[in-house]
């Protein structure tokens, strides 16, 4: 398999990704929710109403919890979409090599996941640091670059796992309907209900929120997770790759 070889299949996966127009839509949803409802936030934890000071850090991630509803689609759709419209069968024709076909699909999504993640997550923490006025945070405060970038691997991890999910299913409504339920009551705290949290922690999206400050404070055993933050990253990367994995083999073996 030479570089050429791939880097061919890598822009022609790129800009089929980009000839489909839910792409920009999807990630264009991503940023704007994010840093709407981050300032939504941050100015309600900002008001004279609140007790005392609210962590910065969950001011500016929690949003997160909902713009990744939008990029997930756009991972479902990076494969699941060509099932759907039934192009699979001319896009294997073409590249019939499955392994590099998977290859190039999964190079454009993640370089865009990564785009629109550093993106999303800069222009989010700098609009909500700012809302908060005197009790905002800087890139350089102790905490802040670690939760940054495990909030850009975050995002982009979970746009890998949708999209391993998606090709393991062949079905992005289907992916779609199991993965945007899940998410969402994740980040409407499920995994801090005690009765689950001891399974639920280890579920990609509670996992990878330790690191954005979003499982509240460690030294209350309501909250504590039993890994700490860049271990909880390690966990949604092994999510990823799982779902990954077998979304190849499933490519692999069956028909298209």
């Amino acid at each position: 398999m030479s570089v050429a070889t791939v880097r061919g299949v890598v822009v022609s996966e790129w800009t089929k990704v980009w000839s489909v127009p839910s792409t920009l839509w999807t990630l264009l949803l991503t940023v704007a929710v994010s840093v709407g409802f981050g300032r939504f936030v941050a100015g309600a934890l900002s008001g004279p109403d609140v007790q005392g000071p609210a962590d910065p850090l969950f001011a500016a991630f929690y949003s997160l919890t909902f713009g990744q509803l939008a990029i997930v689609v756009f991972g479902a759709l990076v494969v699941g979409g060509e099932y759907s419209a039934g192009t699979i069968r001319a896009s294997l024709s073409a590249v019939p090599r499955r392994g590099l076909f998977y290859t190039g699909k999964l190079l454009a999504a993640t370089g865009i996941a990564v785009v629109v993640s550093v993106v999303t997550v800069f222009v989010t923490f700098f609009v909500t640091q700012s809302a908060l006025g005197v009790n905002g945070v800087t890139l350089s405060d102790e905490g802040v670059p670690a939760a940054v970038a495990g909030a850009c691997l975050y995002l982009t991890l979970i746009t890998l796992f949708a999209t391993g999910v998606a090709a393991m299913l062949r079905n992005p409504t289907l992916t779609l309907g199991i993965l945007l339920p899940i998410f969402f009551l994740g980040a409407q705290g499920v995994g801090n209900v005690p009765g689950l949290k001891s399974f639920a922690q280890y579920l990609p999206d509670q996992a990878g929120s330790l690191i954005m400050h979003l499982a509240g404070p460690q030294d209350d055993p309501r909250w504590a997770r039993d890994y700490g933050p860049w271990t909880g990253v390690g966990i949604l990367a092994l999510w990823a790759i799982a779902a990954l994995v077998g979304g190849y083999l499933v490519m692999r073996r069956r028909d298209a």
